[in-house]
């Protein structure tokens, strides 16, 4: 070994080196997370690839997870963004997917993290990452023997993540490895976090069809009014906007916008909040009165059926900011 009185020092230290965003696999190899160098991270589950913390960076919380949300791989996590493929809800008349639990097998199965990759900015100061994209894969392969027999068809999904500055994107890539066609549903379950359901409206989904899925004793489909949406009761919605996927459907509390969601490929939004009596009746959802702080906004393509021949792709996404 050579003594080298003078020796070089870390890379990490070399200077005009820009920072770099971190990424880590942790808990038993369960859990993957990027942090931005401005501060801005993210927080994925390979259970489900469910996104379970987005920070802003100040390291304010942006969703809204229960407390007793199981994040050990034992039940799909209630809040954060779990990932709805291949039905929502359930498809009794749907003969495909008619024995599949709710809202598909995307959400309880544990994915594969393929990979991260970044993009420099010379905005910040001293260059450097502004933006991470996380990968992760989902084949017949990774399910279950009991999701296999209930859904037998070849496919594979490539969901990303990408976290920017103030943004995060979440998108999907779906395709039929098979040579027999299938049909689909998928939908981001995304849990926003708000201070204050009372102050919270929503804008972009004026003048639109909807069906209210809590009507009896069948859904209805209505129109709904040229105002903003508000929140005052349990509310299970899916709107079909009529600005389209382009036009960004905005959260705002108090009269100030704190989401914006732009969507490509995913026509419909599901809003949905719990209210008192169904917080109450759903065991993981804590604390009860936690429907305060929180309203589901769901970009998904869920009217009707997408239609994959063999070798056919499709991809859909938000853009939330």
């Amino acid at each position: 070994m050579v003594d080298r009185p003078k020796k070089p020092s870390a890379l990490s230290a070399t200077p005009g080196l820009a920072p770099q965003a971190q990424v880590t696999i942790s808990h038993s190899n369960n859990r993957v997370s990027a942090v931005l160098p401005t501060g801005e991270s993210i927080e994925v589950l390979l259970f489900g690839a469910t996104i379970i913390s987005w920070k802003d960076a100040k390291g304010g919380e942006k969703l809204w997870v229960s407390e007793k949300a199981k994040t050990d791989g034992t039940k799909a996590v209630r809040g954060g963004v779990p990932v709805v493929f291949p039905v929502f809800g359930t498809a009794p008349d749907h003969a495909a997917t008619s024995k599949l639990p709710q809202h598909g097998f995307a959400r309880t199965s544990r994915w594969e993290f393929l990979g991260k990759s970044t993009s420099e900015s010379s905005s910040i100061s001293g260059g450097g990452d502004d933006s991470v994209k996380l990968d992760f894969g989902l084949s017949p392969s990774n399910l279950s023997e009991e999701s296999r027999k209930a859904w037998p068809f070849e496919f594979g999904l490539i969901y990303s993540v990408t976290l920017g500055r103030g943004i995060l994107s979440t998108s999907m890539v779906v395709r039929n490895e098979g040579d027999e066609a299938w049909e689909f549903q998928t939908l981001m379950h995304t849990y926003f976090r708000v201070a204050d359901i009372a102050k919270v409206e929503i804008a972009g989904l004026e003048s639109s069809q909807y069906l209210d899925k809590l009507t009896t004793p069948i859904p209805s489909t209505a129109t709904s009014p040229s105002a903003s949406l508000k929140i005052s009761a349990q509310t299970d919605r899916v709107y079909s906007p009529a600005g389209g996927p382009e036009v960004p459907v905005v959260i705002k509390e108090g009269g100030k916008e704190t989401f914006s969601i732009v969507r490509d490929n995913l026509n419909e939004i599901v809003v949905w909040n719990p209210w008192e009596a169904g917080a109450k009746a759903t065991a993981d959802f804590e604390p009860k009165d936690g429907y305060k702080e929180m309203v589901c906004v769901e970009a998904g393509a869920v009217k009707g059926w997408v239609k994959l021949e063999g070798g056919e792709s499709w991809e859909g996404g938000q853009v939330v900011t």
